[in-house]
């Protein structure tokens, strides 16, 4: 069984400062903004995602709140099987690409308190 993306956001090096990411990790410190994508097509998300983050960083921003949600729940019923958290998977993924992966410094799943597994934390980096 493949690694879940939570273990491999896990597996990746910290590039912001250690103390800041340990309170992260912790859900102590808060999202200055947050963003939903729940109900988005993929080409809805990108767009919604990409425009947020980039007014965010240029506001000065650092730590927000991507809510991806889980994913819809496997219907044994359903003759068409869906795949499970489309946008769980792909988020990263395009936080890792250009124009985004020139603004997003660390990413890392949520403390249930701001939505565990169905959100991502997105940590920019400073802008100039």
């Amino acid at each position: 069984m493949p690694p879940s993306i939570g273990d491999r956001l896990q597996a990746e090096a910290v590039r912001m400062d250690r103390k800041s990411f340990t309170r992260l990790k912790r859900g102590k410190l808060s999202p200055e903004a947050r963003i939903d994508l729940h109900g988005m097509t993929l080409d809805q998300a990108h767009g919604a995602l990409t425009g947020f983050l980039m007014r965010a960083h240029s506001n000065g921003k650092r730590l927000v709140l991507v809510i991806t949600g889980k994913g819809d729940r496997f219907d044994p019923h359903d003759p068409a099987p869906r795949r499970r958290g489309v946008l769980k998977q792909q988020v990263p993924m395009w936080l890792r690409l250009a124009p985004l992966s020139h603004v997003v410094l660390q990413v890392s799943e949520a403390h249930i308190r701001h939505g565990g597994t169905g959100a991502y934390y997105v940590y920019l980096r400073r802008s100039h």
